[in-house]
């Protein structure tokens, strides 16, 4: 039984990560940040569906198992039968870290069913899907239906480590999905990536800011800039953390909740102001420092408890003004 009605529709790769130390492998979970988010966002009683895709082997499996135990809808992920789920090898020398990745598709990919849209639903997406062939044409189509159903659009840009690709040849997905969101969350070194050397404000101004939608880049010390239609604020960094992939996931996680939570709609979020924006940052980065500490990069029981709690209450308020 779902708290609420409105949905979290999360679009992204579904990957188990080995992490090695000298080696020898010491821990494997479930990655991507869109994963993770959306495995936590399923532990609030939200009703939150995966689009995604994974083989029917073992690592598959593990990866269903992940989203089962975290109470997400798993109708929307394609398991083919003809290849290998993707396998990240991450290995923690003392110079540097190196990824290897591993994974077989089928020609035909990304064959999924769509999940069900409506109007104020949150929708999350960003990184390989959202940039490459064969998946990049599927999941376009899907977000173009959901922004002509008027849900709320978070793009989180950015690559998977370990893949390079010709900044050049997905400059056109990227600003396509600029476009259509409405809140975007970016890493300072994607940003790089994609705009080189371009301060944030730059970015905004140049590629980002005409689309009419809200922009938080990350620094490289865990400190928020802010930008939006006339609206521009700086956070100063929540503690910091060598685990991006938990603290990247659990903000974006927080978005998600806090407006569900406080019941913004598409419209609100347009004309929101800073007020209103920064206490978004401020729920996002306590879901973020959850995470970071997370084992699985998920929040933990007891936090996610609380949260649950607030959800009933701030939805039994709202059914007692609509009676009125």
């Amino acid at each position: 039984m779902y708290l609420l009605m409105r949905k979290i529709i999360a679009i992204g790769e579904s990957v188990l990560d080995t992490v090695f130390e000298n080696r020898q492998p010491v821990k494997a979970f479930v990655g991507g940040r869109i994963a993770n988010a959306a495995a936590s966002l399923g532990m609030l009683g939200i009703h939150v569906s995966m689009v995604s895709e994974c083989c029917t082997d073992i690592v598959g499996d593990t990866i269903i198992d992940f989203f089962n135990r975290h109470q997400v809808d798993v109708k929307s992920i394609d398991r083919f039968t003809d290849g290998a789920t993707a396998f990240s090898a991450i290995f923690n020398d003392p110079q540097e870290t190196r990824i290897v990745n591993y994974g077989k598709y089928p020609d035909d990919r990304f064959d999924v069913v769509w999940p069900r849209i409506d109007e104020d639903d949150i929708v999350i997406f960003g990184s390989l899907y959202a940039i490459d062939v064969p998946q990049r044409e599927r999941l376009f189509e899907m977000i173009s239906y959901a922004a002509e159903r008027k849900a709320i659009i978070i793009y989180l840009p950015g690559f998977q480590h370990g893949i390079n690709f010709r900044i050049t040849k997905v400059m056109p997905a990227i600003l396509e999905n600029l476009e259509i969101a409405d809140l975007v969350l970016a890493l300072d070194s994607d940003i790089n990536t994609i705009f080189p050397g371009e301060a944030p404000e730059e970015a905004f101004k140049n590629h980002i800011g005409f689309y009419d939608n809200t922009y938080i880049h990350v620094n490289p010390d865990f400190s928020l800039n802010l930008f939006g239609h006339n609206r521009r604020q700086s956070f100063p960094a929540d503690g910091t953390t060598a685990n991006l992939l938990g603290w990247q996931a659990g903000f974006t996680a927080g978005m998600a909740y806090h407006i569900i939570e406080r019941g913004l709609l598409r419209s609100d979020l347009h004309n929101a102001s800073v007020e209103v924006l920064a206490a978004l940052v401020d729920e996002a980065s306590k879901f973020a420092q959850c995470c970071a500490q997370s084992a699985d990069n998920c929040i933990t029981p007891q936090f996610a408890q609380g949260k649950r709690a607030a959800l009933e209450k701030a939805q039994q308020l709202r059914d007692q003004a609509a009676q009125k």
